[in-house]
């Protein structure tokens, strides 16, 4: 296993921004290719964090469903259940789901598109691909 590159470092002031953090962890894993347990993900990361602070993260994204876990010795390693673009596809589910204005939601996002785009969905809508 070939260690990834680190990923940059957002900052606000001397705390990083809100998310910063699970972002760099999801990147490190999704960039090694492979499980990795708290203590590697740690070695992975620009800056000091402690272990605790790498498992809370990792809890947490966890928790939200971004990535699974296995035991492996007295740990459990890491991976993300999808890569970027499906993790992508993920939130924008989430954002629907539940909602009762459903076509006024996917109404409004059509309307956002950028030509390209809404030639890309025409043609994804029509080939039966999406």
């Amino acid at each position: 296993m070939t260690a990834p590159t680190p990923a940059p470092v957002v900052r606000q002031g001397r705390r990083r921004a809100s998310g910063a953090l699970e972002c760099e962890v999801l990147a490190a894993l999704q960039r090694a290719g492979v499980p990795l347990t708290p203590r590697e993900v740690q070695g992975f990361l620009p800056g000091e964090l402690t272990y605790s602070t790498v498992v809370t993260i990792l809890s947490r994204l966890h928790g939200k469903e971004v990535l699974t876990r296995t035991p492996r010795g007295r740990a459990y390693a890491y991976a993300p259940v999808t890569d970027e673009a499906g993790l992508a596809a993920r939130r924008m589910h989430k954002v629907l789901d539940g909602r009762t204005d459903r076509e006024i939601v996917l109404t409004r996002f059509v309307d956002g598109l950028t030509g390209e785009d809404h030639r890309l969905l025409k043609l994804l809508l029509a080939t039966g691909t999406a």
